[in-house]
């Protein structure tokens, strides 16, 4: 599990990659991320936008950005969480994303938080050291 805690915001992301959807063959790889949201803060905050940097083996980056996740938008009170999954494909066997949500307080204040930066590995790819 990969996990960031920013401005009292804790992420935490579990990446899986998915054998079914893939085809090596035909250079597609598919991932699921289960990301979990929790506020450990003091105040209600919501989460209005995502943004994220998808990068592939090849140094490939694709930036996809725009409101909510997977349809919501949801409210966090202090001591709640909530909970997705999502995916993305790649052309090659391994990858990274990181990202970013923009919180909103109730009194209207907005902020960034940081999305823990993951790997997206496969049974295809070689390993390497950097």
């Amino acid at each position: 599990m990969y996990e960031k805690t920013t401005h009292d915001i804790t992420v935490q992301v579990i990446p899986k990659f998915l054998e079914d959807e893939s085809s090596p063959a035909d250079n597609q790889f598919v991932w699921a991320y289960h990301v979990r949201i929790v506020n450990d803060g003091i105040e209600t905050v919501q989460l209005l936008n995502r943004h994220w940097k998808i990068t592939d083996g090849t140094g490939a980056t694709q930036e996809v950005q725009g409101p909510g996740v997977v349809g919501a938008q949801p409210v966090l009170r202090p001591g709640e969480s909530f909970e997705y999954t999502s995916g993305t494909p790649l052309r090659t066997p391994g990858g990274i994303m990181v990202g970013t949500y923009e919180m909103a307080t109730g009194s209207g204040g907005r902020f960034m938080i940081d999305i823990p930066a993951f790997s997206l590995d496969s049974p295809y790819e070689q390993s390497r050291v950097n």
